[in-house]
């Protein structure tokens, strides 16, 4: 619990500390990586340049304030989701205290005499709580993977490649040292990393993209093309037109905060674009253990030409006595249906109130935030209790503030 008196502090200094809270994380960001230019290896560079790893840290640190001084903050899942992505770039204890520093750094540099004693005190404590919660938690993942921090990497063999739609490719991998694939829950991922032409290390997170319990575990890799300004993407770039089958890539033991859970209630399972992998990793879990379970599955793209595993998850529909389909593609193929004669195909924008969504479902979403939150008020609007609703982003989570349209 924060103290009485910097909690006071706090919440005198928590707007102002909100309304510069960007430009204090740009200006730790900045610190940190001139100080030690090998930290770039756990930040996607690709992230801090558009701004979005740096909103993400300033929203995460104010919510940790809002939190310690009585908000109505949902912390403890952000929490989880935070502890599980340290765990998978191996973030070690002693990166806290480094990243202490320069935090409060910043916050002097960004507010400037408005940071007396007393501030810089109150803020340090909510740091340090904030930090010592995801410190106790990563210890606690690493334990169950069993592994040690820095130490979370090792070797696996490329034993397949498979081209799915255009720019997007799957890797079937196994452990080089000839181990068991490690358990996993469906939707969970693991870090990649890749060393790239100019010479830096970069780590990314990706989806596993089948069930537990196969002789291989895969990903899948969408090739990040330029596109409003932005670059293409260096990682996934390097993968898609470099790893062949016989490379060997190092990859993190699976972690992350959105499993399923084996169960016997209905399952909504919704995703848009490249989204779709740690969902069919759920499909093709319910396939192999659950194949009576109700299961609605919902996917949306721009056309049947990048909707990447179209015939897996059709064929799995089909092989489930009580699941059915429904995808909306902004163009191709209005009204059509797939193999199991229970996918229904639209077009255009998703209408989310037209999901048929079962009692008493849990659902599982995975996509652009705009699809997850128009899907999500949808779900919720036909009695799914929010608590039921797990959603996984790829890159910084930056639900908060996202518009209520759905856009792929």
């Amino acid at each position: 619990m924060l103290s009485l008196e910097s909690s006071l502090v706090v919440k005198a200094t928590l707007p102002a500390v909100k309304a510069s809270a960007v430009a204090i994380s740009d200006a730790m960001y900045e610190s940190l990586l001139a100080s030690d230019p090998e930290l770039k290896s756990l930040f996607n560079m690709g992230n801090q340049a558009n701004g979005e790893q740096k909103l993400a840290l300033a929203t995460s640190v104010v919510a940790g304030a809002e939190f310690l001084v009585g908000d109505d903050i949902p912390f403890a899942a952000m929490l989880d989701r935070i502890s599980h992505k340290h765990a998978s770039l191996g973030i070690s204890p002693s990166q806290y205290t480094v990243v202490a520093r320069h935090l409060m750094k910043a916050v002097g540099e960004v507010l400037g005499a408005a940071v007396t004693p007393e501030v810089a005190a109150a803020w340090d404590e909510v740091y340090w709580l904030f930090a010592c919660h995801l410190i106790a938690a990563e210890a606690r993942l690493y334990q169950q993977a069993g592994v040690e921090a820095h130490s979370a990497l090792a070797e696996w063999n490329v034993v397949r490649r498979r081209e799915e739609v255009e720019d997007v490719v799957s890797f079937g991998l196994t452990p080089a040292n000839g181990d068991a694939i490690p358990s996993f829950l469906p939707g969970q991922y693991v870090s990649v990393a890749v060393d790239l032409p100019d010479g830096s290390h970069q780590l990314r997170q990706y989806s596993i993209s089948n069930a537990p319990g196969g002789d291989t575990l895969r990903i899948t890799v969408r090739r990040m093309r330029s596109a409003d300004g932005k670059p293409d993407g260096a990682v996934s770039t390097k993968l898609v037109e470099s790893v062949f089958e016989g490379a060997r890539l190092h990859l993190s033991k699976p972690f992350g905060d959105v499993g399923m859970e084996d169960g016997e209630g209905p399952v909504v399972l919704a995703s848009a674009g490249i989204g779709i992998t740690p969902i069919v990793s759920m499909v093709d879990h319910l396939v192999r253990s659950k194949p009576e379970r109700e299961v609605v599955v919902v996917h949306a793209d721009r056309s049947p030409a990048t909707h990447a595993f179209r015939d897996e998850v059709s064929s799995a529909v089909a092989s489930m006595s009580r699941a059915r389909q429904l995808t909306w593609y902004e163009s191709g193929e209005p009204g059509s249906q797939g193999a199991s004669g229970r996918e229904e195909v639209r077009q255009g924008y998703v209408e989310a109130d037209r999901i048929p969504v079962p009692e008493k479902a849990k659902a599982y979403l995975c996509g652009p935030l705009p699809f997850m939150r128009t899907v999500r008020s949808a779900l919720i609007g036909n009695g799914v209790d929010s608590s039921d609703i797990s959603y996984e982003v790829f890159g910084p989570d930056l639900w908060a503030g996202q518009p209520d349209v759905a856009v792929l």
